[in-house]
């Protein structure tokens, strides 16, 4: 193509040759690189015949092109002189176009560089694929300068038994709140703004797990029914950050945010998806990866005939899957990993459908080449690392099957709390299994206590205040005629579906909410808590609000008393867990002399029996947590989910000792108490939580 006169600074405007500098190119980095004096441009492509450099001015309207120069391993490249900071580009690759079998090589798709580092505009969705895309509609990618400058700023060093997950969206959290300038709203410069780093602070939370700001985009369906992909779980691009949560710059706008978020010691863990991207299956569009080399960069399913390049392997649901056996698909992975820790200062990952990512040729493998990578790195080895340990394809729920430094989201104690707290009988024994750690999954000899991310909520799913006011979803408003979403929430209304006036409800429901909360911080793991569960957020009953980017999914913020006190009454349970080192940090271990001593009871006031555990009946237990040393922490839990009061007898105490209570979910007003036990008999009323801790007799 021509060359017009152009918008950015180049040597030389009118000499097309001045700029092309082949044998300065290089293969390595792969993407935009620059330097003093210009960019250099490389990218992998195998199978195609040719690969063109397409540079576009401030309209998005293509000025030049460039051939690149091939190289070994199906690397092209090429140097240009002149090149700046902001400076649009794509690629065109030329070759066979036989969807059929797995080409769709096609010099007139403009395709987004899979190692860029910003996208000029936030890329929308078509209702319809086409072969040939307009390039009006696909983003360009952007060449960026990676300086700034972050003031000395560290990353937290946050002890992983202290550790409280925080999960939020980066534009749900901040897009209803008042107190955040307008502007900010619904940004990355408002999840850093003071007003929300003081509700971190006061929360106690340490650490931010940030749903996808990968540059993604919605799925033609939701286009069509006027919906979009809100929590962005579709990317596009592993490497640019999603402009729509940006005012002007996206690159730097985040990393202020982390700069911010950091120097308040508050850690940023990204949840990331690289199982699938948006180009999905075969009807799906060509916008990067599909256009550079699909035979090699998704998975296909065999037939005795061969691979059947018609029907990409879908596990993870959204019509394709990432081939991570692929060697350049793997270090694309690390490569964007690696980013996101040195030059955007992230503290760790939470991996979206992480199962999909050790899929080798015979499935998961715990040594998968993902797996021996990761923990060789010098970087990514040394950063948090959270794996949803399931995905939909064979063989796909690996609960406790991922390797001894990775944490694991435990949906076993999800549902094990649900359950026992709604009122089903028959838990105890699991429900202490799940309070210690559930070593049923992760072996005490081979796990740390902190590898059990604990739950009630999460962003998939009933927020806790539906949980306790829906019995059943109401998913309406996703266009799907109320099928999607999960059916068995273990929820409970108390008597009504949804928001009712009636005073007895709310009473019991705020309860409940107390209850779950307080389990969950009592319990050996990661905590991980659903942003806005601490004053009261609802989504009227839906569980699956992927597609409502509106007030169904954004945080209100206008609370009433009640919210006031639960949002006090958290802040108390995650306050009292810091603590405290056994509710973090238990020590089990028979052949320790400094292990702690656990002792289960009955809450009559025996110690469990065989018979015990096996109660069908059963709702209620305690548990004493005690510490070796006679001068150290001694705790008394008494969980009561029947809807009946009982009669509790608290252990017995050397004569210089007292037994004091710290909590009770009974009280009306939601706070913490703080009162001797006056004699060993006490009540555990319907519902309800309590929890003593010895002192000294002539202390409180």
């Amino acid at each position: 193509m021509a060359k017009h006169n152009i918008e950015i600074e180049i040597a030389n405007p009118h000499s097309q040759q001045s700029l092309f500098s082949a044998s300065k190119g290089q293969c390595f980095p792969l993407g935009a690189t620059l330097d003093e004096q210009g960019c250099n441009f490389a990218v992998h492509s195998q199978g195609g015949t040719s690969v063109e450099l397409c540079l576009f001015d401030k309209h998005e309207k293509q000025i030049a092109s460039y051939p690149l120069t091939s190289s070994h391993s199906h690397l092209w490249h090429v140097y240009l002189t002149g090149i700046k900071a902001g400076q649009a580009y794509g690629y065109r690759v030329d070759g066979e176009f036989k969807p059929a079998n797995g080409l769709f090589f096609n010099k007139n798709n403009l395709l987004i560089d899979p190692y860029a580092k910003a996208l000029s505009k936030v890329q929308h969705s078509f209702v319809q694929a086409q072969s040939d895309l307009d390039d009006n509609f696909v983003a360009k990618s952007l060449v960026v300068d990676d300086s700034f400058d972050w003031q000395g700023t560290e990353k937290p060093n946050i002890n992983a038994q202290e550790r409280i997950l925080y999960e939020l969206h980066a534009k749900g959290f901040t897009q209803s709140n008042t107190k955040i300038p307008l502007a900010m709203r619904g940004k990355y410069l408002g999840l850093s703004h003071p007003e929300s780093i003081k509700h971190y602070q006061s929360l106690g939370v340490t650490s931010l797990q940030i749903m996808p700001v990968f540059s993604f985009m919605s799925e033609p369906r939701l286009s069509g029914l006027s919906l979009t992909n809100y929590w962005g779980y579709n990317p596009i691009n592993f490497f640019s950050p999603e402009r729509r949560y940006s005012q002007y710059d996206a690159v730097n706008e985040f990393k202020t945010m982390v700069k911010e978020l950091h120097a308040a010691n508050i850690e940023v863990i990204l949840d990331v998806v690289f199982n699938h991207t948006a180009e999905s299956g075969k009807d799906g569009l060509i916008l990067s990866f599909k256009g550079l080399d699909n035979r090699h960069y998704y998975c296909f399913e065999s037939t005795k005939q061969g691979v059947d390049f018609q029907r990409y392997s879908n596990h993870s649901g959204c019509g394709n899957t990432v081939n991570l056996d692929f060697a350049w698909s793997l270090k694309i992975t690390l490569d964007s990993l690696r980013y996101w820790v040195t030059e955007m200062q992230v503290d760790g990952f939470r991996f979206d459908l992480a199962v999909t990512l050790a899929r080798e040729a015979k499935g998961f493998t715990e040594h998968s080449a993902f797996f021996k990578t990761l923990m060789q790195d010098p970087v990514l080895s040394q950063v948090v690392l959270i794996a949803e340990p399931w995905d939909i394809g064979p063989g796909g729920y690996r609960l406790g099957a991922f390797p001894e430094q990775w944490k694991e989201c435990n949906d076993r104690y999800r549902d094990t709390m649900r359950s026992f707290w709604r009122g089903d009988t028959g838990k105890v024994s699991e429900v202490a299994t799940r309070l210690l750690g559930s070593h049923d999954f992760f072996p005490a000899k081979y796990r740390s206590n902190s590898t059990s991310v604990n739950y009630i909520c999460y962003h998939d799913g009933f927020t806790l205040d539906d949980l306790v006011s829906f019995q059943e979803r109401h998913n309406q408003a996703n266009g799907e005629n109320n099928r999607d979403g999960h059916g068995h929430n273990l929820s409970a209304n108390y008597g009504f579906e949804g928001p009712t006036e009636d005073e007895r409800i709310n009473r019991l429901r705020q309860q409940q909410k107390r209850n779950m909360i307080a389990t969950l911080f009592l319990s050996q793991g990661t905590p991980h808590f659903l942003s806005g569960d601490e004053m009261g957020n609802h989504q009227s009953g839906n569980n699956n609000a992927y597609c409502q980017d509106n007030q169904i999914s954004w945080i209100n913020w206008d609370t009433s008393e009640d919210d006031q006190a639960l949002l006090a009454f958290t802040s108390k349970m995650i306050a009292l867990r810091a603590e405290s080192r056994l509710f973090g940090d238990l020590i089990l271990d028979d052949h320790n002399p400094e292990s702690d001593i656990v002792a289960w009871y009955h809450p009559d006031g025996y110690l469990m029996e065989e018979v015990d555990w096996h109660a069908t009946n059963s709702q209620a237990i305690a548990l004493s947590l005690k510490e070796a040393s006679e001068e150290g922490e001694h705790w008394y839990l008494i969980l009561n989910a029947s809807t009946y009061q009982i009669a509790c007898e608290l252990p017995k105490l050397a004569t210089t000792k007292t037994w004091c209570k710290v909590l009770d979910t009974s009280c009306a007003t939601g706070e913490l108490v703080d009162q001797n036990a006056e004699e060993a008999s006490v009540h555990a009323k319907a519902h309800s939580t309590l929890l003593f801790k010895v002192v000294n007799s002539s202390k409180k």
